[in-house]
């Protein structure tokens, strides 16, 4: 491979099974996606280089459609970061395509959106092909009662209650742009879109949901738990290993399109 005169920006759309990994974000003495996709760059490019992420996702959280990015020296079509980066990324982490962009595109900042997923599976014998990727629910679930629940969440709202901890100086209020409940057969899922969450607003939301779902709180409940935005309110924080980044939402004009990316 030959050295470029000047830096370039390659995009990955990459997706990951999280449950091994301490989150997206690195951490000392700890199994991350960013630490493999890092040490897959300096295998394949000779470089060591920072990877940034459009979403640093928590503990046993997994990926579809999460979007990263890092400078490079050397020339490579992105056709073949793919496949270079994918022969040296173990089997629980991959590359989707690659797109090579401006230096001004930030994958955090310039995304309008991200969009999750929550997965249940709801009967009463346990899971054995899919419990790494569900949350197992024995008690029968109500999901049109669950999918009125998250109808109230669409909209700015202060979501204090659905946060576990929070001692930073950010505001705790969100702006949600879409959330519902559906059921497929035994599967019941949650998906929600936002500009940002919270730590665990999610899981606190799955949480309870499930509880309203159960019938073990109304609705009216489920509202009053919201209204009050008091810390740690909501919940039981639902397991890491149900949730899934699905995408990352970019502006129509935005030079990244997943349509776009080389295979």
């Amino acid at each position: 491979m030959e050295l470029f005169n000047n830096l370039r920006k390659i995009v990955l759309a990459v997706e990951y099974n999280g449950r091994r990994y301490y989150g997206f974000q690195w951490q000392k003495g700890r199994p991350t996606v960013q630490d493999e996709l890092e040490r897959a760059v300096l295998s394949l490019t000779g470089e060591t280089r920072r990877v940034s992420a459009a979403c640093r996702t928590d503990t046993g959280v997994h990926a579809r459609g999460q979007v990263v990015s890092f400078m490079t020296g050397f020339v490579l079509p992105p056709s073949k970061f793919v496949s270079g980066l994918n022969h040296y990324l173990p089997e629980d982490i991959a590359v989707a395509g690659a797109a090579a962009v401006s230096d001004r595109f930030n994958v955090m900042k310039d995304a309008v959106s991200r969009e999750y997923r929550y997965q249940i599976m709801n009967r009463r014998p346990r899971v054995a092909l899919e419990n790494d990727m569900c949350y197992h629910v024995m008690a029968g679930l109500d999901a049109g009662l669950m999918d009125r629940a998250a109808g109230m969440l669409i909209g700015e709202h202060d979501f204090a209650s659905f946060v576990t901890g929070w001692d930073r100086q950010e505001s705790t209020v969100r702006l949600i742009y879409d959330a519902g409940v559906e059921r497929e057969g035994e599967k019941v899922a949650f998906h929600v879109r936002a500009k940002s969450f919270l730590t665990h607003q999610v899981r606190n939301i799955v949480g309870t949901l499930v509880r309203v779902g159960a019938g073990k709180i109304t609705i009216e409940e489920f509202k009053n738990i919201f209204e009050m935005k008091k810390l740690s309110l909501a919940g039981p924080t639902a397991p890491a290993h149900g949730l899934c980044l699905m995408k990352v939402i970019y502006a129509d004009n935005s030079e990244f399109k997943y349509e776009n990316l080389c295979t």
